[in-house]
């Protein structure tokens, strides 16, 4: 079958060899010539992007062709002086250099550098979890998710570890934040003063501790009264004596999370992460 390029040089050179150019100007056939590549780009370029929704224009794929012949960067960043021959490298740009998250889910409001994340993300939304744990009933929309469950509830393994102390997490995100100790980085700022937090919660308690003044969370025994719901159930244990954080090692039990890091820190693992710069003298 007759290819478009094979169909230009056919036409071409029965224009050449066929005797005189009669009824095709000169300009016509050096457009024919020169730029024949140019147009059977461009339409492959439609062919390919007839099912998007977004089309790519020709002409502008043309345009940015004879852009780039004579040095032109029309695309320019607005944030910066980059600029660029093409628009789509101005889109890499704007995500890389400048955190641009041009994906945005319809239903919450998550946003995204990435289009595959966001079709992950509707999963949420759509109530799919193709996903199934071969050890119980739990599912998830995501496979990362998955994987997490299983380490978390089955297997016990935390597969993310600080390169800095040690410290291990089932969950990535858990690390990340976790990191944010090492290296004092505060994402998260405060609209209504200077105060900045390398969580996310903590900045949601400043904001009600400070800024609303709003206790919600009141223990009916003592009348101890706070901004976090957890809180309270930690204050709790207090009154009924409950222990739920369990060492996989020893007999060893305690009221917090928190304070179970630290028995197994000092007592089974030996890392001492925190130095005295004076003396040496380190501590879990």
């Amino acid at each position: 079958m007759e290819t478009t390029r094979q169909r230009y040089h056919t036409e071409v050179d029965n224009n050449f060899h066929g005797g005189p150019l009669t009824g095709v100007s000169q300009v016509d056939c050096h457009r024919k010539v020169r730029h024949a590549e140019d147009q059977i780009e461009a339409e492959q370029v439609k062919s390919i992007n007839a099912d998007e929704k977004h089309l790519v224009c020709a002409e502008t794929v043309l345009s940015e062709r004879i852009g780039a012949r004579i040095g032109k960067k029309p695309y320019r960043c607005d944030q910066c002086d980059y600029s660029t021959m093409h628009k789509k490298d101005l889109f890499t740009h704007l995500v890389k250099k400048h955190g641009e998250k041009p994906y945005m889910c319809r239903e919450c409001g998550f946003r995204t550098a990435h289009r595959p994340s966001v079709y992950q993300h509707m999963k949420n939304h759509t109530g799919k979890r193709p996903y199934k744990c071969e050890h119980c009933n739990y599912s998830a929309a995501k496979k990362p998710n998955l994987d997490e469950h299983i380490a978390a509830k089955h297997t016990g393994e935390k597969l993310y570890m600080c390169g800095e102390c040690g410290y291990r997490a089932v969950k990535k995100s858990t690390l990340s934040r976790h990191m944010r100790t090492h290296t004092g980085e505060k994402p998260y700022k405060c609209d209504q003063c200077e105060y900045s937090a390398g969580q996310k919660c903590s900045l949601d308690i400043h904001r009600l501790a400070i800024h609303s003044g709003e206790k919600s969370y009141m223990c009916e025994e003592c009348g101890y009264k706070t901004v976090q719901k957890c809180k309270l159930s930690r204050h709790m244990r207090t009154h009924t004596g409950e222990k739920p954080y369990k060492c996989d090692q020893c007999e060893y039990s305690s009221a917090q999370k928190c304070t179970l890091d630290i028995h197994k820190s000092a007592i089974h693992s030996g890392v001492k992460p925190y130095m005295c710069g004076e003396c040496g003298y380190r501590t879990v």
